[in-house]
């Protein structure tokens, strides 16, 4: 009998090294592909700010609260039960969507580099005169803001999917819902910090004295330096990324030469400074893939404007 319950124990502590094994395994998964989603990111993060400008102090945190909740409800809800079903049944889609994906994030870089070379070029925000009241108002900013996202969670969904196609269907669940509810909460914990920061700099401005006070002007005044460079970090990586996806994906595709001219060159530049090989590697593969986002960006541009977004117009109003 004594022997039974030691075989048993035996079995339930493999059972348990097994599945601690396979929790690691899946969240350094998760790691890897939560981090080529790196450029998504810190756009939104950058981009989202805005939808609560000109609204209330008291009403910032519970809109970006409100905004989560969508996106997690877009990326938990939706997106991951279509990823694995997409995965199960056409895993051979996978690689145009993310590169279709690739291609929008690509126009959403061009679209910043324009607004950056002609200051207001291409603002295309909304008109806020429209709604009636600070409510209707406030409906409006988090419905356009879940909008957004929604293009952005698919995006990231399908980078992470793309990372994790040949693990089991319950592993690649584990590493969606994961990287899903992580990026939500980096992104709009990082949000929340930054919409409050002019107000903790405020509040140490007027309340304290000497380096405090000092640390109080400091943060008033260089937020809207931070959130300048963050939207130009943004810029740049979602260049990076969506020009990275297109290359990998002609790739996977079966198109070689894209990548392997890319690697060449990327070689050659470190090999004249090898002390910083791995550096300059990255930074001109990095580089070349971002040259690449902005020429498919404008190329991708007149045909959203002109054959995309009229078809969506016309759908939508058919409905």
């Amino acid at each position: 009998m004594t022997s039974g319950w030691i075989a048993l124990l035996d079995d339930l502590a493999t059972l348990t090294k097994v599945a601690a094994s396979s929790l690691d395994d899946a969240a350094g998964q998760a790691a890897k592909a939560g981090s080529k989603a790196a450029g998504i990111v810190i756009d939104d993060a950058a981009v989202t700010p805005r939808y609560v400008v000109g609204l209330s102090a008291d009403r910032e945190l519970p809109i970006i609260a409100k905004i989560a909740a969508g996106s997690l409800k877009n990326k938990l809800l939706l997106l991951l039960p279509g990823a694995l079903l997409l995965s199960f049944f056409a895993p051979w889609a996978i690689t145009p969507l993310l590169m279709a994906g690739g291609a929008f994030l690509c126009l959403e870089g061009y679209h910043k580099v324009v607004d950056l070379v002609r200051p207001g070029h291409g603002d295309h925000s909304e008109a806020t005169t429209t709604a009636q009241t600070v409510e209707e108002l406030e409906k409006e900013r988090v419905s356009s803001a879940i909008r957004t996202d929604f293009i952005l969670s698919a995006e990231i969904m399908a980078i992470t999917l793309a990372a994790v196609a040949s693990s089991p269907v319950w592993l690649q669940a584990v590493i969606l819902g994961v990287v899903g509810t992580g990026m939500t909460l980096l992104v709009y914990g990082a949000v929340a910090v930054i919409v409050k920061a002019d107000d903790a700099g405020v509040a140490l401005a007027r309340q304290s004295q000497g380096i405090v006070r000092a640390l109080g002007r400091g943060i008033v005044l260089g937020m809207p330096l931070f959130l300048k460079v963050l939207s130009l970090i943004g810029m740049v990586a979602m260049l990076w990324v969506g020009g990275g996806i297109l290359i990998h994906g002609l790739h996977e595709l079966g198109v070689h030469a894209p990548e392997e001219a890319v690697h060449h060159a990327a070689e050659f530049v470190a090999s004249l400074v090898p002390t910083m090989h791995g550096v300059l590697a990255w930074l001109v593969g990095a580089g070349i893939a971002g040259v690449l986002g902005v020429i498919v960006g404008a190329l991708v541009d007149p045909l959203a404007n002109h054959v995309l977004i009229p078809a969506y117009q016309k759908i939508k109003k058919r409905r």
